[in-house]
């Protein structure tokens, strides 16, 4: 008879949306400092996209002359 083989990954599961990367396997610190830049980037590109709206607001209102708050949400 044949053995079969299992394709199972023993221990691991996939990482969704919000999880935690798994840890490096041998612990280096090649490996942390790749783990801590993808969550450094992750979170800049949050900040960026709900701060850039409100950072121009904010730019635009200490400005001279003062623009009303529909002139800098304005297109024109």
């Amino acid at each position: 008879m044949a053995s079969r083989v299992s394709l199972k990954a023993k221990g691991k599961r996939k990482a969704g949306k919000g999880s935690k990367p798994a840890a490096p396997e041998d612990g280096s610190a090649g490996g942390l400092a790749k783990e801590w830049s993808t969550w450094a980037m992750k979170k800049a590109k949050v900040l960026a996209h709900y701060g850039f709206i409100p950072l121009v607001i904010l730019v635009g209102m200490n400005s001279e002359p003062k623009p009303q708050l529909y002139q800098l949400l304005s297109p024109v």
